[in-house]
């Protein structure tokens, strides 16, 4: 049973933003932005067949490597499980002091909701751009 989770939402290359130029292109034209108190999310609509995410979780911002590696890791599992609304975008993810302070369950609900919002927002865009037309 673990293996086909481990399969079905896996967290390959193709799903991850690797270098600077991949970071810096959605940093400097951002389409789409949500955030909320503890996080930022910048995104590009791309021409891939999926979503890629890359994660920016300062020292300054998180200071215990411990509740960095938890953050990153709860952002990457609701990612993988939120691929399907967050389709053909790159996205980054920044953390914002007092998110460490933010429980596990408390950390997955508001990253469900910046998906959430940020489908809305990318749905949103999508009309108006069909409206202009």
């Amino acid at each position: 049973k673990r293996d086909r989770c481990v399969a079905e939402f896996g967290f390959p290359k193709t799903s991850r933003l690797l270098n600077a130029a991949d970071y810096k292109a959605v940093f400097s034209n951002a389409q789409l932005k949500v955030s909320c108190r503890h996080f930022l999310v910048l995104a590009n609509r791309t021409d891939r067949s999926s979503a890629r995410i890359g994660l920016v979780i300062a020292k300054k911002n998180v200071a215990l490597a411990v509740q960095r590696n938890r953050i990153k890791r709860q952002l990457r599992n609701t990612f993988r499980h939120k691929a399907e609304l967050l389709d053909k975008l790159d996205l980054v993810v920044l953390a914002r002091k007092g998110a460490d302070k933010l429980d596990n369950k408390e950390l997955i609900e508001t990253i469900d909701s910046l998906w959430q919002d940020l489908h809305r927002k990318m749905k949103r865009a999508a009309a108006k751009n069909q409206d202009d037309r």
